[in-house]
């Protein structure tokens, strides 16, 4: 997973000295990143944000401090003009010293964070489900690739799961709650199987269709005529990404890339609004 690669490569900086966990106790008002967000500094390194700007400045210069022997005592910080910032919140952090004995520590946090990204299930492997591919794995979510066709599945970028199989529509009821699930295949039957098994779930982040308004109609009329329920049609979002001139595979996945992850942002707030 790449934040733990990334975390791997941070930690063979800090040497026999450690390094400091910085997080967020407090949020208050308009902040860049809310409670709980941390990052690691060392001597030399950082993994991970609070947020950037003055405030994650003044946050990395305070842990090499720490570093250095000053106390570890909590940090509060108006982000106003005094720092240079114009959020107009209010941050509180937290620092510890984390010793070369409690890295496994830290090393379980980042594959415990690595595990909650939600999945994006790709139903095609072709030149745009390729991009899309690309785009989502600089994301914080798990790709899988789904496909019919080995020589595709092939060129699947490194770092998407690779799912090949004949029923792909059969993948749908296992997958977890929260999930997005985007149709780019090659055949417009297949589509047809796949998003009416998403469409029988109600679990799902967001169910998308590569295609055109014609598409979606055509798609309307024929899960109706078989029995489904129009009422579920409004869960299926196509054609999913911003309608623009340039139809090169790389721009549309950056559009189908943003609305992807804003549905999975929007799910998870109203998941927790539903168990909180």
């Amino acid at each position: 997973m790449a934040r733990l690669g990334g975390y791997s490569n941070f930690a063979a900086t800090a040497g026999d000295s450690g390094f400091v966990l910085i997080r967020v106790l407090e949020a208050k008002g308009s902040t860049p990143r809310d409670e709980d967000a941390w990052m690691l500094i060392s001597r030399t390194a950082a993994f991970g944000t609070i947020g950037g700007g003055r405030l994650e400045l003044e946050a990395i210069d305070r842990a090499r401090e720490v570093l250095a022997g000053a106390e570890a005592a909590p940090m509060a910080l108006p982000l106003g003009p005094a720092i240079g910032q114009c959020c107009g919140g209010h941050v509180t952090l937290s620092f510890e010293i984390i010793p070369p004995a409690r890295f496994g520590e830290i090393e379980a946090m980042v594959r415990a964070e690595d595990a909650r990204d939600p999945d994006v299930w790709l139903f095609g492997g072709g030149h745009v489900g390729r991009a899309l591919a690309d785009a989502l794995l600089l994301l914080p979510v798990r790709v899988h690739v789904v496909e019919t066709r080995a020589d595709e599945l092939e060129m699947t970028p490194l770092g998407a799961e690779r799912h090949l199989t004949a029923l792909p529509e059969s993948l749908v009821k296992d997958m977890a709650p929260g999930s997005a699930v985007i149709m780019l295949t090659h055949d417009h039957a297949l589509d047809f199987l796949i998003v009416s098994a998403a469409l029988a779930r109600d679990d799902l982040a967001q169910i998308g269709m590569i295609g055109s308004d014609t598409k979606r109609a055509t798609f309307a009329h024929q899960f109706i005529r078989e029995g489904g329920d129009k009422d579920r049609l409004a869960k299926l979002v196509c054609p999913i990404g911003r309608k623009i001139a340039d139809k090169r595979p790389a721009v549309i996945a950056a559009t189908v890339a943003a609305d992807v992850i804003a549905a999975l942002a929007d799910w998870r707030a109203a998941h927790r609004q539903t168990q909180g």
